[in-house]
């Protein structure tokens, strides 16, 4: 079905109320626009980026080398091969200073679908998820597809971070489950350790269960320690309110492997495994092998990433200040900013829409994360990418940038402000 299908050709072909009401992202129209105008030859730069551009580990490039060569491809364990579990659990170790056992692991194809069972496990329809705006674009959406309801808290403050007597506030009878996502996508804000442990005793006070989004966990700045919700209880993962989601795919660069995991009590992971079992069975054996060697290998390589994001997150920061009438916040975290450019325009997707048809420039509605009035960029590309890309965004829209402009060979003179 092609995007923007009249309602009753969707009726007519009997699709779902369900399917009918996931929102179509306009992330991926904007993507889609950018690779026919590359494909074309234009000189498209992309700041709506989500993956970082460093070479997978070697480690992991070896690991699931070796399981290939052996020829022992085959279907592997619903929860997840014992080697790749063990692993979990030292990085769980490690990293969180907690212990938990394999039946508390359950390892998914991506932390996407981590999230995604964990919500199908916990709700049932009319349950209330509350969500923290800004928030990842899926997370509102996924808890419709479980037949759940999003309640939204955007802080009132205008900033990043909300009060804990917002959230507090955002709870009610039908509340199962907070998501948590610090370092926040699409922000970069990182929660203070005074709210999460706010977060945490009211979960377990009220009998909600705390969903903590880890993926960005240790790609932080400024000496700023990677937040972690076991620090602030002294139940068991078993009795505990906090179930915590992480991955392979932005700290070691390795989107493409799809291995995500979750750590939660066991009675909820056996019903994930019934989940996970009945829909994609398994994740694929060779990406568990190289996630393996990803997380046992050398890990200089995410300390590497880190301190390259910090750079061009810098560098994004420096570029963003010369820009006149754009507001941002310097993130502390991920590879996101979210600068406000409501002095241009309250519409995101119709800026997003007119840096790509102007300037050649990707970028992100903030509509799209709770944030309208805002655009998301990335900095995990290259340094020319963020400095060629915000000098474009300064041009098709800023009057006291200079007039004229090269893009790519051909020098475009300003003839619309």
């Amino acid at each position: 079905m092609a995007p923007g299908a009249p309602s009753d050709t969707l009726q007519r072909m009997a699709v779902s109320h369900l399917a009918r009401a996931i929102r179509e992202s306009a992330t991926l129209v904007l993507n889609e626009r950018a690779a026919l105008l590359a494909a074309q030859g234009q000189a498209v730069i992309h700041l709506g980026g989500g993956e970082p551009k460093n070479k997978v580990p070697l480690s992991a490039i070896v690991s699931s080398a070796a399981r290939l060569t052996s020829g022992d491809v085959k279907y592997v364990p619903t929860d997840g091969t014992v080697a790749l579990k063990q692993a979990i659990i030292r990085y769980t170790e490690e990293n969180y200073g907690r212990v938990v056992a394999p039946e508390n692991v359950i390892v998914s194809s991506g932390a996407k679908q981590s999230i995604y069972n964990t919500l199908l496990t916990l709700v049932d329809p009319q349950d209330e998820v509350v969500v923290l705006a800004p928030y990842w674009v899926s997370y509102p959406e996924m808890v419709r597809m479980v037949y759940g309801h999003p309640v939204v808290v955007t802080p009132e403050d205008g900033s990043f971070v909300p009060r804990l007597e917002e959230v507090a506030d955002a709870f009610s009878s039908y509340t199962k489950a907070l998501i948590v996502n610090s370092p926040n996508n699409p922000s970069g804000a990182v929660y203070p350790d005074e709210l999460i442990a706010g977060l945490v005793a009211l979960c377990e006070e009220r009998g909600v269960h705390l969903i903590m989004d880890d993926i960005y966990h240790r790609l932080v700045f400024d000496g700023v320690r990677p937040p972690s919700a076991y620090a602030f209880t002294d139940r068991d993962v078993d009795e505990s309110s906090v179930i915590v989601v992480n991955g392979v795919s932005k700290l070691y660069g390795m989107t493409g492997f799809r291995v995500g995991w979750t750590i939660a009590p066991g009675p909820l992971v056996e019903v994930m495994k019934n989940v996970q079992a009945q829909t994609t069975s398994c994740p694929a054996a060779v990406s568990m092998s190289a996630a393996e060697g990803a997380l046992t290998g050398v890990q200089s390589t995410v300390e590497n990433l880190r301190l390259g994001i910090q750079n061009q997150r810098d560098v994004m920061m420096q570029e963003l200040r010369a820009f006149e009438g754009v507001r941002v916040e310097k993130p502390l975290g991920t590879f996101y900013c979210l600068p406000d450019f409501s002095a241009y325009s309250h519409d995101s997707e119709e800026l997003s829409r007119f840096l790509l048809d102007r300037a050649l420039v990707v970028t992100v509605p903030g509509k799209e994360f709770g944030a309208e009035g805002h655009l998301r960029l990335s900095y995990c590309g290259s340094t020319k990418d963020v400095t060629e890309g915000i000098r474009r965004m300064r041009w098709a829209l800023d009057p006291t940038a200079p007039n004229d402009i090269y893009i790519g060979d051909r020098r475009i003179v300003r003839d619309w402000l």
